[in-house]
C-alpha cells in the first residue's frame, strides 16, 4: 500500500525536505510514502483566492487515481490518536487501495477536493504551518506502522 501524501505548495525549506524524507525512508515493505506536490496559484494583493484556491483543486484532483482512498486533512474532520490511525491504516490494507492525504494551501482544501475525499481527519484543533504538516504526518504514518508491526518506536 501507498500513502500520497498530496499537498499544495513546491520548493519547501529544506528542513521540511529533510524531515519527511527521514520518515518517507524508514517505511519498506507492505506501506510506502510518497509526498505529490501540486503547484499553488500565484497569489497577489488582487488575487481572486476563492477561484485560485478551487484551480488548486482542481490540479490536485487531477493527480488521483480513481481507487484511491480520498482523506481530507481538514481542521473539521474526525480527531484520531495515533492508535485511531493506525486502525485506520491497518483496514485499509487487504482493500488493496493507495490512501491519498489531501493537504490545502493557505486557503484551506478547495470544495472539489473535499467532495472527493471519503473522509476528513483533523490533526490538530491548532491551525498548523502546511510545510509542518508534511512532516507531522510522515512522522505520524512511520509511528502507526510501526504500532502494527509492533516496533518499540511507538512506545
Amino acid at each position: 500500500m501507498k500513502v500520497r501524501l498530496v499537498a499544495i505548495g513546491e520548493r519547501m525549506p529544506g528542513w521540511v525536505e529533510e524531515g519527511f524524507a527521514e520518515y518517507a525512508k524508514r517505511l519498506s515493505g507492505e506501506i510506502r510514502l510518497e509526498l505529490v506536490e501540486v503547484a499553488a496559484g500565484k497569489r497577489t494583493k488582487s488575487s481572486d483566492l476563492v477561484r485560485i484556491r478551487e484551480a488548486e483543486g482542481e490540479r490536485m484532483l487531477a493527480v488521483l487515481r480513481p481507487d484511491d482512498r480520498v482523506v481530507a486533512l481538514d481542521v473539521r474532520g474526525k480527531s484520531h490518536t495515533t492508535e485511531s490511525m493506525a486502525e485506520e491504516l491497518r483496514r485499509s490494507l487487504p482493500e488493496g487501495h493507495d490512501i491519498a492525504l489531501l493537504v490545502g494551501g493557505p486557503e484551506g482544501l478547495a470544495d472539489c477536493a473535499l467532495a472527493r475525499a471519503r473522509e476528513r481527519w483533523s490533526l490538530s484543533a491548532l491551525t498548523l504551518p502546511h510545510p509542518l504538516v508534511r512532516i507531522v504526518i510522515a512522522e505520524q504514518v512511520y509511528r502507526c506502522w510501526s504500532l502494527l508491526r509492533g516496533h518499540p518506536y511507538h512506545r
